[in-house]
């Protein structure tokens, strides 16, 4: 057991060190793009590409995970990644840094999945499953909240470029690191022509596709409220200090939550299907009660907080451990989808409609029909086993 607890401690510590340093580059990047002339069109075109860059990468990356191993595709990525940061550092023009963006979040792609699958592979049960999927979740969580306080006064310190420069820097560090304690889980399956599952098979599994959804939901909502939130500041004068702060709440809340380990005994569809019908009572105050805005987001955070262990949890138990890469693949993927509609959304219809009602409806709709095509399933797999 103790063995298996050190064994962990360098994948637990890389996806912290990863989620920190990454997220430094928060407040960083959208003034940065500003100061090479960019606009707010350009900006958020930036941001799109660099989303459908990690969507396709999500996608690439779960078939090469399964078949040449985990740590090639955390090690890698991480190298190349600070590279790229440090390349931010020396861009001279809008254009060249579009392109770093989108290259560095095809690069990053690919570590999440491989980095799940790889902490997956320490689990013996599903109790052992929700718990490591809780504490990396605390520790990212405790990273997202830090990152962007450090980020912002290191912009006051040592300026921008340097900035990036200590990005990229960690970023390298963190990869010699891996590659010196980080270990292969699992061996390397290389399954003759044929008798691989296909990463298609992977995503239309029936019981796959009832957990995408789920986390297409969980990051529709999700998004609209990173879209949402620091309009307050343009609307309502609100500072970007208290927006912060709002921000801070929704952070405590999924920090919370994540801290009942108990929560993993249960089984973990009803975990996210509790966690979604919570996240769209919250979403209902959201648009109600608008003065009622950090219980608000701390109950969002709270249920967020339930939800994404419990879908790391359920895919598990779903497909082959030998496979776990093609799932994670394309959960990350779905993520990415869910953020890229809900601010494509978002922006369009804000005028007309409260974007925090068609994220509501979005998510009633999706919680109703998993919950009826479980219960579709159900007489199925009865029959099937008697």
């Amino acid at each position: 057991m103790k063995q298996t607890a050190a064994e962990k401690l360098p994948i637990f510590l890389i996806m912290f060190l990863i989620s920190l340093i990454a997220s430094i580059e928060s407040p960083v990047f959208t003034p940065f793009a500003s100061g090479f002339g960019a606009t707010s069109v350009l900006i958020g075109m930036m941001l799109s590409f660099g989303s459908l860059a990690d969507l396709v990468g999500n996608l690439l990356a779960g078939p090469l995970v399964d078949r040449f191993g985990k740590k090639l595709f955390i090690i890698f990525p991480l190298f190349v990644s600070g590279g790229l940061f440090i390349a931010h550092g020396l861009v001279s023009n809008s254009s060249e840094l579009f392109l770093l963006h989108g290259l560095n979040e095809f690069a990053m792609a690919f570590l999440i999945p491989a980095a799940f699958t790889l902490l997956s592979g320490y689990a013996k049960n599903r109790r052992q499953q929700g718990k490591n999927m809780a504490i990396n979740g605390i520790l990212t969580t405790i990273a997202s909240i830090m990152a962007p306080v450090i980020g912002g006064q290191m912009v006051v310190w040592i300026g921008y470029v340097n900035t990036y420069y200590f990005i990229g820097s960690a970023m390298l560090l963190t990869s010699i690191y891996g590659m010196t304690f980080l270990k292969e889980r699992d061996f390397i399956v290389k399954e003759p022509r044929g008798t691989q599952v296909s990463l298609m098979k992977i995503f239309t599994s029936q019981e796959l596709k009832l957990i995408y959804l789920i986390g297409f939901a969980v990051m529709y909502i999700h998004g609209v409220i990173a879209y949402e939130i620091p309009y307050l500041t343009v609307e309502r004068g609100v500072s970007t200090l208290n927006t912060g702060q709002l921000f801070s709440f929704m952070g405590l809340g999924t920090f919370l939550a994540l801290s009942l380990f108990f929560i993993n005994r249960f089984d973990p569809f009803k975990r996210f299907m509790t966690g979604l019908a919570g996240m769209n009572a919250s979403l209902f105050l959201l648009f109600g009660l608008s003065f009622a805005l950090p219980v608000s987001l701390f109950f969002v955070g709270f249920f967020f907080g339930l939800v994404m262990p419990a879908i790391a949890t359920a895919i598990t138990e779903s497909v082959s451990a030998k496979y776990h890469g093609r799932a994670f693949g394309v959960m990350s993927a779905v993520y990415s989808l869910g953020i890229i509609i809900s601010s494509f959304v978002t922006g369009f219809i804000r005028d007309i409609i409260s974007p925090y009602f068609i994220a509501f409806v979005v998510g009633m709709i999706i919680l109703m029909f998993v919950g009826y095509s479980k219960l579709s399933m159900a007489p199925a797999i009865r029959k099937k086993t008697s």
